[in-house]
């Protein structure tokens, strides 16, 4: 049975970082890599029976792939630290780990939203792949909306990886502001074309395919407002390379 490294990138989550580690509490060594916290983010986590490394900030894709370098297994877990694996993810992760059948696992991951599990939609199911033997797969090297890459045939888990992804609108919207920025800076670095039709289309597009057809309607008002500043950021990323590219 191969032991198992849960990896955790940080900045000033004191408010999570508890609670988080204490969910995985089924894996071998928890580690923690936090790039500069001015809050009691590397105190609690050491606390709570975590290894602490601080590392400067190099970007989601290369943060994360730094913390699996520098874990002491070769089978990880990557999370975030608003992130919890449900009780059901974590048996069957610990099943899994019996005898991994794939090198490489996704799992469906859960939102919350203004006080709702969005279950419809961009909220869900959200498939993430989070679970790997790092000899078979890396981290890619995008500074944000990084994913996990492989060559390997990939399994699927079916409970929920839960992520308590907001704090209220303001802080939402401060989020995907800097991401929005990033994702600009990303397409500019790698020669995009601004498109007046992709500014347009591009938001009209992500509408009708998370509202309409994966009835993202369903998660009521909630889900209401998660799509629309989903399109809003879509918009965005898009103004904001033009503004680049000015």
């Amino acid at each position: 049975m191969p032991k198992l490294s849960v990896t955790i990138i940080t900045l000033n989550e004191a408010k999570r970082i508890r609670e988080c580690i204490a969910s995985v509490s089924f894996a071998d060594e928890v580690l923690v890599v936090d790039s500069g916290s001015s809050d009691d983010t590397t105190e609690i986590a050491r606390a709570a029976g975590a290894r602490v490394i601080e590392e400067p900030w190099r970007g989601f894709g290369p943060q994360k792939q730094f913390a699996v370098d520098q874990a002491q297994n070769d089978w990880v877990l990557c999370l975030d630290a608003d992130e919890r694996p449900s009780p059901e993810l974590a048996a069957e992760i610990c099943q899994i780990m019996q005898q991994p059948m794939f090198k490489a696992y996704t799992m469906p991951r859960c939102n919350t939203f203004l006080g709702r599990w969005l279950r419809h939609g961009e909220g869900y199911p959200d498939l993430s792949l989070r679970l790997f033997d790092r000899r078979n797969a890396v981290w890619s090297k995008d500074p944000v909306h990084e994913k996990v890459e492989t060559e390997s045939e990939i399994g699927q888990l079916k409970a929920d990886l839960m992520h308590f992804s907001e704090d209220g609108i303001n802080a939402y919207l401060a989020k995907q502001n800097r991401y929005t920025s990033l994702q600009a800076e990303q397409m500019h670095t790698r020669g995009k074309d601004f498109s007046v039709g992709q500014m347009i289309f591009s938001p009209l597009f992500r509408f009708f395919k998370f509202y309409i057809l994966r009835r993202g309607f369903q998660d009521g008002i909630p889900g209401l407002i998660h799509i629309l500043i989903g399109c809003m950021n879509s918009f965005l990323k898009y103004a904001k390379l033009y503004e680049l590219k000015r």
